[in-house]
C-alpha cells in the first residue's frame, strides 16, 4: 500500500480523496511515497529512492528543491488556477487600498476613539488626509497573463479600467480568455510607460525574475506609480522600492510578502499572505493536488508537474510501465526493443520530453515480469521504472 504524508494542513476533501483511493495517510512515515505540502519548506530535506512525488497544494514552488528532485526522479506537482478566483479578489481590493487610504482612514479613527462627541466633526476635518482617485478611467498593467492574471485583467476592464498586459510566454488557452479590450503590450517597458496601476503575476525565477522590479525598472514608471505584488516577495528589490516611495515615484506598494523592510514602512501596505487564504481556495487546491498524486501514484500519468515532463494515457493493457529517463535519442528504440524481443505486445503508449528529461508509458497486453524492468533500470541515462 501507498503512503503519503502531509508537512501541512490539507483540507480533509483532499485527504479523502487519498483514502478513497486506498493509500494510507502516515504523517509518522520515514519513508513516504508521496508528500502533500502547502508551505513547509523542504530544501534542507533528504529525500530517499522511495519518495515518488511531492504535490504542492498552491501555484509556487518557491519551498521545494525542484532540480534536486527532478535529478532523483521525483514528480513536483502543483495547482495552477486553483487559487485564481481567492487572489484574483485580493488584487482587486488591493487596487482599491492603494488608491485611497481606507487602512490608513481606518486606523487614524481609531487613534482618535476616545474623542467622545468630538469624532464627528473631527472626521469630517480630517477626511481629506485619506482621499485617492477612483481606479475608473486608469491604466493597469497586468504582468503575467496566466490563470489569476487573466481573471485580473478582464475584472479590471469590466470595472472600467484601461488594460494592458504583458507575458512573452501567453498560452493559447489564456489568449482565448482574455477580454478583447486587453492591449497586448510587446514588452515590459510599455507597461511601466503607460500604466497607473502594475499588478505582477510571474513565477520567481532565480536568474530571470529576481528583483524584476529595480531602480532601472522604477524610473521607466510613471510619476505616482501604485504597485500590487501578490505573486512573490523577490520580485521586487525592497532598497530599490524605498527609494522610489521616497522621491514619489512610487505613490504605494501593496505586498503579500511582509518583511523587516516593508512591514511599517510609509505608503507600503503589508497584507500577511492572504492570497490564496480563503476556504474555497484551500479546498480547491487540496483537492487538485491529491487527485495529481492519486494518478501518479496509481496510473504513472503526470499532470500539472513543474519539473518533469506531463505525459497522461488511458490504461488499455494488462500491464503499464512507465520509465523517466534523460532525453537523449534512442532511449524509446531501446524500451520497444527489449519488449519485442519477448514477444510482448504493445497496446499503447506515450513518451513526453521537457528539457534534459524524458517520460515514457508503455501499456502491454500481457504481465511484462520481472526481467524486463531490471534490464531497463540498469541502462544509462535511466533514472526510475515502475511497473502498475
Amino acid at each position: 500500500m501507498y503512503k503519503v504524508k502531509t508537512l501541512n494542513k490539507i483540507a480533509q476533501t483532499g485527504l479523502d480523496i487519498i483514502k478513497g483511493a486506498g493509500i494510507e495517510l502516515d504523517n509518522e512515515a520515514q519513508s513516504p511515497d508521496a508528500i502533500l505540502v502547502r508551505s513547509a519548506k523542504m530544501h534542507d530535506m533528504e529525500f530517499d529512492g522511495n519518495l515518488l512525488c511531492i504535490a504542492r497544494a498552491g501555484a509556487g514552488t518557491n519551498n521545494i528543491p525542484v532540480d534536486r528532485c527532478a535529478e532523483k526522479g521525483i514528480v513536483v506537482f502543483n495547482t495552477p488556477g486553483a487559487n485564481s478566483e481567492a487572489v484574483k479578489e485580493l488584487v482587486i481590493c488591493a487596487l482599491l487600498v492603494a488608491s485611497r487610504d481606507v487602512a490608513g482612514g481606518i486606523e487614524w479613527v481609531k487613534s482618535i476613539a476616545d474623542k467622545g462627541d468630538e469624532i464627528p466633526a473631527m472626521v469630517e476635518k480630517g477626511k481629506s488626509a485619506f482621499t485617492g482617485p477612483e481606479i475608473a478611467g486608469k491604466v493597469l498593467g497586468v504582468i503575467g497573463l496566466g490563470a489569476i492574471g487573466a481573471k485580473i485583467a478582464n475584472t479590471a476592464v469590466e470595472l472600467g479600467m484601461d488594460v494592458y498586459g504583458y507575458d512573452p510566454y501567453l498560452s493559447v488557452d489564456a489568449a482565448w480568455d482574455l477580454s478583447r479590450s486587453v492591449i497586448h503590450a510587446t514588452d515590459i517597458d510599455t507597461i511601466y510607460r503607460n500604466c497607473d496601476y502594475i499588478t505582477l503575476h510571474v513565477p520567481y525565477i532565480k536568474d530571470q525574475t529576481h528583483h524584476m522590479l529595480n531602480k532601472e525598472a522604477f524610473e521607466k514608471m510613471k510619476d505616482g506609480v501604485r504597485i500590487i505584488n501578490l505573486a512573490r516577495g523577490e520580485l521586487v528589490c525592497d532598497e530599490d522600492l524605498m527609494d522610489a516611495i521616497d522621491t514619489a515615484k512610487v505613490a504605494r506598494y501593496v505586498t503579500d510578502f511582509p518583511n523587516a523592510i516593508t512591514a511599517n514602512a510609509p505608503n507600503v501596505i503589508p497584507m500577511p499572505h492572504l492570497g490564496a487564504s480563503t476556504p474555497e481556495s484551500e479546498e480547491k487546491c487540496a483537492v487538485m493536488a491529491a487527485r495529481e498524486a492519486r494518478d501518479y501514484l496509481l496510473n504513472g500519468n503526470i499532470t500539472n508537474s513543474v519539473n518533469l515532463p506531463c505525459a497522461t494515457l488511458d490504461r488499455m493493457g494488462v500491464c503499464r510501465v512507465c520509465i523517466l529517463h534523460k532525453n537523449v535519442p534512442r532511449m524509446l528504440h531501446h524500451f520497444l526493443d527489449l519488449i519485442g524481443d519477448a514477444e510482448l505486445n504493445v497496446a499503447h503508449m506515450i513518451n513526453k520530453q521537457r528539457g534534459d528529461y524524458a517520460y515514457t508509458i508503455i501499456d502491454i497486453d500481457s504481465p511484462i515480469g520481472d526481467a524486463i524492468p531490471e534490464t531497463i533500470r540498469k541502462m544509462d541515462d535511466v533514472i526510475r521504472v515502475r511497473v502498475l
